[in-house]
């Protein structure tokens, strides 16, 4: 029994951990296509890609040396 709980708690985190990862809640991905030259911070030293989320922020750690949590794209409207 213990053997199984142990399997169902790795099997729940792993399935967590996925589905977290690359993924950016109310975003679409192409708002946080920004180029690392272009990016302007929205986080602080440490922040989670949930913390970096819930701030309506993107985040992406695969390129070093810039803004992990920073600004998405805005969608622009033509007004007359």
């Amino acid at each position: 029994m213990e053997a199984r709980a142990l399997w169902l708690l790795a099997v729940v985190l792993t399935l967590v951990s996925s589905s977290s990862s690359g993924q950016y809640v109310g975003l679409s991905e192409s708002q946080c296509a920004v180029p690392g030259t272009d990016r302007v911070d929205c986080g602080y030293p440490e922040v989670t890609p949930e913390q970096c989320n819930s701030r309506g922020c993107c985040f992406d750690s695969s390129i070093p040396e810039v803004p992990w949590c920073f600004k998405p794209l805005q969608d622009t409207e033509c007004t007359f």
